[in-house]
């Protein structure tokens, strides 16, 4: 099996290369050099590739794409024309527009196609059930500093027309999670984003989405950007108390691997284990949330 990693624009494609390189030969392309040069050290085997097209003509059997959001449209577009399965590192759209461009691309082949937090996979999220009608509401905790970001490192992310900001970049985990949860018939109904501590961001470190589902279960995401550790929690208050689960370790335990063994099925025939509406309805909720804050 070969496995092609298009693009290192975040960290995701690192961990992703050390779940993969036991279960396939790898080939990169990134044309950031520092970028490149880490990979290398770390996968020294990896076949590097000089552009995107010499990448996707490899005869990979899959793809990781991880590029700056609003290149991923016409990178998808590139990977498909290929019939590739293509894992795409979040957030997969970032505004509306470039949401827009994503679902006439996705339309193609959307079995084809995965994009997700990882958390959405990690074991103890996946163990957790709660009959649907014994819930009032839900809440989901996003604890992931974004003072790295205050410093001028991947100005992209932080940029809301771009990589969306902490809002879209850290949200998407708690939003997934409910959707995960609850199913994709909700809508947004407000948000709210202000710097409370990281001043020289360009997004913001602090917000909240209020969400609401077809069936009146009202939601929401907190995005807390100024943190000491990195958690997630969801907490579901029910007629009969509150249930709830935390998300916290490294990548077994947040489901980096099981994203990839997920992904990998997808490489041996299987449809995307996210079904495109469900992803849809995450990134609606967050392009809507970013529109609005």
């Amino acid at each position: 099996m070969r496995i092609a990693i298009a693009g290192l624009a975040t960290s995701h494609p690192y961990v992703d290369a050390r779940a993969l390189r036991n279960a396939a030969e790898l080939v990169v392309w990134e044309p950031d050099p520092e970028r490149l040069a880490r990979f290398r050290a770390e996968q020294p085997d990896a076949q590097v590739a000089p552009d995107l097209d010499a990448l996707l003509a490899t005869a990979s059997d899959g793809v990781v794409l991880t590029v700056p959001t609003s290149d991923v449209p016409e990178a998808l577009t590139r990977v498909l024309d290929r019939k590739l399965p293509c894992f795409v590192n979040k957030p997969a759209a970032a505004t509306r527009e470039q949401l827009d461009r994503l679902k006439r691309v996705v339309a193609r082949a959307p079995e084809l196609v995965l994009t997700s937090s990882v958390l959405r996979f990690a074991p103890e999220f996946v163990a957790f059930d709660v009959p649907r009608e014994e819930i009032l509401s839900v809440r989901a905790t996003v604890r992931h500093d974004v003072g790295l970001w205050a410093t001028g490192y991947n100005p992209w992310q932080d940029d809301p027309t771009v990589g969306g900001g902490t809002l879209v970049m850290m949200g998407l985990h708690g939003v997934e999670l409910l959707v995960a949860l609850l199913g994709p018939a909700v809508r947004l109904v407000g948000a709210a984003a202000t710097r409370r501590r990281h001043h020289t961001l360009r997004s913001e470190d602090t917000g909240v989405l209020a969400m609401q589902w077809d069936d009146g279960v009202p939601g929401t995401v907190e995005v807390l950007g100024v943190a000491d550790g990195e958690a997630y929690e969801v907490t579901v208050h029910t007629t009969t108390g509150e249930r709830g689960v935390v998300l916290r370790g490294g990548a077994d335990e947040l489901g980096y691997h099981a994203t990839i063994d997920a992904f990998l099925s997808m490489v041996g025939g299987a449809p995307s284990p996210v079904p495109w509406p469900q992803t849809r309805a995450v990134l609606d909720i967050l392009t809507t949330a970013r529109a609005v804050a």
